[in-house]
């Protein structure tokens, strides 16, 4: 996204009501009615559908109509929402840190004992985030559930989207690496791999793994319970 258009989108995102619908609307992970969005900040279905409208034409959200399953069969087809495939980032001035990350993954990439290194420090530095919110919380001993809570609070900070479809599995609605994983996947998620690893041991979760397993619009890690 321009830098112009992206300073729009924040300025958008200013609003409280708009921002929390927003962030209701990507957590969901479906197409969601005017109906859903109102409910879920608490006001009227057309003070809901000016916000909306604000983050469409922002650019933050894509818009459609659409049927739902379950819903009325007769009647106008509701309109539905999502949100567009865009990254949104804002510095003044510009800071190029995609283009460092680049040249770095081509130079890691080039040979074995780079990339090596590279998976051992992402490990490292997932062990230092989960001691440090060990040593923060004092959880104790954590069972897969506690653990998967606790984890997903701690992942959530480093711009995971974390999503819990079952008490004993959190899926990543999001790669927080993107779009450097489209281009490298192999090294970028296996580095995105180790560092969850780590955060894990560092948390002393052992009931809990992390595994590889990628999907179309998600991170290419779940954590799981261990063998599941």
């Amino acid at each position: 996204m321009p830098r112009e258009r992206a300073i729009a989108a924040v300025a958008v995102l200013g609003d409280d009501l708009r921002r929390r619908m927003y962030e209701y609307i990507r957590h969901t992970r479906r197409p969601v009615t005017r109906d859903d969005a109102a409910a879920s900040v608490g006001i009227s279905r057309k003070l809901a559908a000016f916000h909306l409208d604000k983050l469409v034409a922002a650019g933050l959200l894509e818009a459609r109509y659409e049927r739902q399953p379950g819903g009325r069969t007769l009647g106008r087809t509701p309109k539905v929402y999502q949100p567009a495939d865009i990254q949104l980032q804002v510095a003044i001035p510009d800071r190029r840190h995609d283009l460092l990350a680049g040249i770095l993954l081509d130079a890691i990439a080039a040979t074995d004992s780079p990339r090596t290194a590279a998976l051992r420090v992402a490990h490292r530095h997932g062990v230092a985030v989960g001691s440090a919110e060990r040593e923060r919380s004092r959880p104790g001993r954590l069972g897969t559930e506690r653990a998967l809570t606790l984890a997903a609070g701690l992942i959530e900070r480093y711009g995971y989207e974390p999503q819990r479809p079952r008490p004993t599995e959190l899926r990543l609605g999001n790669c927080p690496f993107h779009p450097l994983a489209a281009t490298s996947p192999e090294l970028v998620c296996g580095i995105n791999h180790a560092f969850l690893c780590g955060l894990l041991n560092g948390l002393h979760a052992g009931t809990v793994e992390a595994v590889l397993a990628p999907t179309s619009g998600e991170c290419c890690v779940r954590l799981r319970q261990t063998g599941g």
